[in-house]
């Protein structure tokens, strides 16, 4: 049986819906299909971070739609959300549900997507780059290496209520194991938890970032270790959104001249250049 061949021109038809990754915020992080994607669409349902200036890319006459989703902050209910973007589509629009970082790493994409196809909605899907990614990146570190992590562990420092959460003492040994590097999204708030589950597998000396509103120009980012991960968010006031990188990859960063148990901006480094 012939393979099959993909269409490489996507298109963005009245009555669909496209959920794109808009990326960590810096508005040349967007894929070329992306920038289509939100030139192409009449309405936009965009959450809290997505940043201004991707929004530059639709066209004037979109209908902007503000969709926000935040931890700790007034959010717009997931399923009114849903109702909004099938009502949009059935009245045929182009919408586009414009997403912080990718729709499929903890953006609730694949609920959409489930609701979308149930209601008869045809949905595609457009990658972005994620935060976890990005920020590290922005460091000149990468998140595997050879000698130093040979994988790397998404995950979510916040369950949903009635979840149990993750069993973060079963994942500091697999990561001590395995050598991977944890990527944790969303674990600002509860890092003195997470830090000392995390410690009875991994030791205190475990290099790790927090890096806060990665890859825009007011990224803040700290770089310490597991042992003075709680201390560290306080002294700095770090907050969300922020991804919190563990493992010996983050020592590639104080390689590049930027200790331990030092917080920096990006604009800084900018302007240092």
């Amino acid at each position: 049986m012939p393979a099959t061949v993909h269409q490489t021109t996507t298109q963005f038809h009245p009555g669909t819906v496209t959920l794109v990754g808009a990326g960590p915020g810096d508005p040349e992080l967007l894929t070329i299909k992306a920038a289509r994607a939100i030139q192409s669409a009449t309405v936009l349902m965009v959450d809290d971070l997505v940043s201004d200036a991707v929004l530059e890319h639709a066209s004037p006459k979109a209908r902007i739609v503000h969709v926000g989703k935040r931890g700790g902050c007034k959010s717009t209910p997931q399923a009114f959300i849903e109702k909004l973007m099938i009502m949009a589509a059935r009245e045929g629009e182009v919408v586009v549900r414009l997403k912080g970082g990718d729709p499929f790493i903890f953006g609730r994409g694949g609920e959409e997507v489930e609701h979308l196809r149930a209601a008869g909605i045809e949905v595609q899907v457009l990658n972005g780059i994620t935060a976890g990614l990005a920020g590290l990146t922005s460091l000149g570190a990468p998140l595997t290496h050879r000698d130093h992590a040979h994988g790397v562990v998404f995950i979510t420092g916040h369950a949903k209520p009635g979840d149990t959460g993750t069993d973060w003492q079963q994942l500091a040994a697999t990561a001590r194991d395995a050598k991977l590097t944890l990527v944790i999204y969303m674990g600002v708030s509860s890092a003195t938890q997470i830090q000392a589950d995390l410690l009875t597998g991994l030791p205190a000396s475990t290099p790790l970032a927090i890096i806060q509103h990665a890859s825009l120009p007011q990224q803040r980012h700290a770089i310490t270790t597991l042992g003075a991960l709680r201390t560290t968010i306080e002294r700095e006031q770090l907050g969300s959104p922020a991804v919190i990188v563990v493992g010996d990859v983050v020592s590639g960063v104080a390689a590049m001249g930027q200790p331990l148990n030092n917080a920096h901006t990006l604009e800084a480094r900018y302007r240092a250049a």
